[in-house]
């Protein structure tokens, strides 16, 4: 058997690549059972992977977030994404998502005829993802399955799960066009998105304002706000609340310093209108998030403090 349960959140670096390694230097593939409803805040938040990802909905429903684009997948129906593509999964119930994420290089050696002439013009394209449904997709999806339910076996054949794979991704080629190439207007946008995104990590705890992100990569107040919109369905100004908040949650459970304390080092500036926060978020006040965060992780009572 070789599948992987996954956490309730996804770790990644300052540019929200993952930093988890999914396989192997020898065998670069893994094979996930996830339930998005399981995750920090019902997401699997934002993140990208140099990996090419294939999703199925079991059971369910999902919000994808792929790029600047929106898309709703119910039970039966699947999506690739492709190298490199920031995305994000949201459940408003309990989402049961198999999925697999590999590096092309295990199916061809990049410089490889099979390589440059089927895989390269995929992972190059403008094409972000790709939706699977059982009425337009049925062979793409039966493969997929297939291959999920190899992975499931008490003794799991690498090369036959690569034999699966090829024929996964021959599908994938015959079916679709993939001759535009990827827009390097585009990929430089998202950098620009990361590396704001990137000061806002490591400056949340700080005052910063709106053109203070702005000028971290010289772009106008205006286009900040479209790149956020656009990509991460937000404002620069939610997406810094959101992580301050998120830092203080940890905070909260990984030391006992005063809720006010916590709020002024992840940079609110009254306590009151961090509670306020707070509590809109996560739907508790800072003290019962304390209280039920330690009762989950630690055997012993620890009193709620006072929010």
């Amino acid at each position: 058997m070789n599948k992987q349960t996954a956490v309730n959140s996804i770790l990644t670096d300052e540019t929200m690549r993952e930093t988890a390694h999914h396989g192997s230097t020898d065998y670069p593939f893994c094979y996930y059972y996830e339930n998005v409803w399981d995750f920090d805040f019902h997401c699997i938040d934002w993140h990208w992977h140099p990996e090419v990802e294939f999703v199925y909905v079991s059971t369910g429903r999902i919000t994808c977030l792929i790029g600047s684009q929106r898309y709703i997948l119910s039970a039966g129906q699947g999506i690739f994404i492709n190298t490199q593509v920031i995305h994000r999964f949201e459940a408003e119930d309990e989402a049961i998502i198999p999925n697999i994420v590999f590096s092309p290089r295990l199916l061809a050696s990049p410089d490889s005829r099979i390589y440059q002439k089927y895989l390269k013009p995929i992972l190059d394209s403008s094409v972000a993802c790709v939706i699977f449904s059982a009425e337009t997709k049925q062979g793409i999806l039966a493969i997929l399955l297939e291959i999920f339910a190899l992975q499931e076996a008490e003794e799991c054949s690498e090369i036959a799960t690569v034999q699966l794979l090829l024929k996964l991704w021959q599908q994938m080629y015959d079916c679709n066009d993939f001759s535009e190439r990827r827009n390097s207007p585009s990929a430089h946008k998202q950098a620009q998105l990361q590396m704001m995104m990137q000061f806002i990590h490591k400056n949340y705890s700080q005052q910063i304002t709106l053109a203070d992100i702005a000028k971290s990569v010289s772009v106008s107040k205006s286009s900040t706000l479209t790149l956020f919109k656009e990509y991460l369905h937000t404002t620069p100004v939610n997406y810094l609340i959101d992580y301050r908040l998120k830092q203080a949650a940890n905070l909260l459970i990984t030391t006992d310093n005063h809720v006010g304390t916590i709020a002024q080092d992840t940079g609110f500036e009254t306590t009151a209108y961090f509670c306020r926060q707070f509590k809109k978020l996560f739907q508790l006040t800072p003290g019962k998030y304390r209280q039920a965060g330690r009762k989950r992780t630690e055997p012993t009572h620890y009193p709620a403090e006072s929010s």
